[in-house]
C-alpha cells in the first residue's frame, strides 16, 4: 500500500489531472507540482478559467460544437460557405480542421461513431439533425471527414445511405500516402487506400 505524500486536496488535484488524456499518474504529479509552484500566475487563473467554462460553455443546437455562445461562433459567421457541411466525429476533429485553415464551411459534430459492441447506435449520435440540415436548399455538399477506422468507415456508410434522398453531393476525405511519407514505412492498409484513391494527373 502506497503512503500518502500530500494532503487530500493535492491528492485530489493529482487524481483529476491523471484522468486527462495523455496524462498518467507521474505526469499528473509533475503537472500538479508545476501548478502549485506557480500558484499566482498559473493555478489561480486556471481555476478561474475552469469555473467560467463550467458556467458558460454550451453545445451549439445547430452543429454540436461547444462554445460560450449559442449558436456557436462558427455557425454565426456569415463569411462561411453555407453550401458545404463538414461532418466530424468529435469537437476535437473540428478544431483540427480549423487549425489547418483549409476549409471555410459549416460543420456538424456527430458526437462519436457507430459502435454496436459499445451500444452506440444511430439514435445516440447527432445524425437526424444532419439529415435535416442536408435537406436545406442552401446545402449542396456534405463532406464526411470521419476517422479512417472501421467504426468511422461504417458510420460514413450509414450516413451516406441516410442522405440518399437529400439533393446533395456526399464526399469523403482522400486517403492514402501522407505528404512527406515514404512508401517503405507505410502500412498495407494505407498503401491499399492510396492505390484505390488514385487520380489522373
Amino acid at each position: 500500500m502506497s503512503k500518502k505524500i500530500a494532503g487530500p486536496e493535492i491528492e485530489r488535484l493529482v487524481q483529476l489531472l491523471a484522468r486527462l488524456p495523455g496524462l498518467g499518474p507521474r505526469s499528473a504529479r509533475k503537472a500538479a507540482l508545476a501548478l502549485i509552484k506557480r500558484r499566482q500566475d498559473l493555478l489561480l487563473p486556471l481555476a478561474d478559467a475552469i469555473k467560467t467554462a463550467v458556467e458558460k460553455i454550451v453545445e451549439c443546437p445547430q452543429c454540436g460544437n461547444v462554445d460560450t455562445v449559442s449558436p456557436c461562433t462558427i455557425c454565426r459567421d456569415e463569411r462561411r460557405d453555407p453550401s458545404l457541411i463538414v461532418v466530424v466525429e468529435e469537437v476535437g476533429d473540428l478544431w483540427a480542421l480549423e487549425r489547418a485553415q483549409v476549409v471555410n464551411a459549416r460543420y456538424h459534430v456527430l458526437g462519436g461513431h457507430l459502435s454496436p459492441l459499445d451500444g452506440i447506435g444511430p439514435d445516440k449520435l447527432n445524425i437526424g439533425s444532419l439529415v435535416g440540415r442536408a435537406h436545406s436548399d442552401d446545402v449542396k455538399e456534405v463532406l464526411l471527414a470521419l476517422n479512417a477506422t472501421v467504426e468511422g468507415q461504417s458510420t460514413a456508410h450509414y450516413i451516406t445511405g441516410e442522405l440518399a434522398r437529400a439533393n446533395v453531393i456526399v464526399s469523403r476525405l482522400a486517403q492514402g500516402v501522407p505528404i512527406g511519407g515514404e512508401l517503405d514505412y507505410l502500412d498495407e492498409g494505407t498503401l491499399a487506400a492510396a492505390i484505390k484513391s488514385r487520380r489522373q494527373v
